[in-house]
């Protein structure tokens, strides 16, 4: 899917509150951008890193930039978490997920007590689609998730397990930012029960998928899938 554009680049100058960054722009123009990710962004909000950043014409905004890109090892990595759906929906809807083709899709759909990302039709299956972001990387080439401890994410593993009790198929799915990872694992040493959960559901039947992200300033694609370590 395309970036809002034009992007302006800048320097990270800090991350803070959780939502906010102080950006110094290429003119030295310091301003304070809305940033759309809850985790750690470890690795990420560094700073010093280059970064590039959108801005609204919303008078109503409080803050009129957003933080969109950040480089990291040099490849620029996508932490707008609320971007991260609507990447893997349009994969869903060309095709350019083979294990998830052919099925129609519908987004944010209810089950149980939560809401999974995506569910998949078609005559006699029904898919759960969880998808979650990667950022970081536990080492050279392996990008690794969560970066903090997400009792959330350890919820959705629950849900995609009793989903496959139920009849279903059910799909983690990790769509990693990082263009030098050739590989995915759980990061264990940030969140061990994350880790212990992913390794138990899957040997229960949940199917766990890792992809690529193409990312460039001007949009942000599914690529091609990496293996995963358990």
């Amino acid at each position: 899917m395309r970036l809002p554009g034009p992007l302006l680049e800048g320097r990270l100058v800090r991350r803070y509150k959780r939502f906010l960054t102080d950006i110094e722009l290429a003119d030295g123009t310091l301003v304070t951008a809305h940033t759309p990710n809850t985790g750690s962004m470890k690795q990420c909000a560094v700073a010093g890193h280059r970064v590039l950043i959108s801005a609204a014409d919303n008078p109503k905004r409080k803050l009129k930039y957003t933080l969109e890109l950040i480089e990291v090892g040099g490849h620029w990595v996508d932490t707008h978490t609320h971007r991260t759906n609507r990447v893997v929906e349009e994969g869903l809807r060309q095709g350019w997920i083979p294990e998830l083709s052919g099925f129609e899709v519908t987004a944010e759909s209810p089950y149980n007590k939560s809401r999974i990302d995506f569910l998949l039709t078609k005559p006699e299956q029904r898919v759960l689609v969880e998808v979650k972001n990667v950022t970081l990387c536990c080492d050279t080439t392996v990008a690794c998730f969560p970066d903090a401890v997400t009792t959330r994410g350890q919820k959705h593993l629950r849900e995609l397990l009793r989903a496959t009790q139920e009849g279903y198929r059910a799909v983690i799915f990790f769509l990693v930012q990082r263009g030098e990872a050739t590989a995915f694992t759980p990061a264990d040493a940030i969140d061990p029960e994350y880790g212990r959960l992913l390794r138990e559901v899957v040997s229960k039947g949940v199917e766990v998928l890792a992809y690529k992200s193409v990312v460039t300033p001007v949009e942000n694609r599914v690529g091609a899938r990496v293996s995963v370590l358990l």
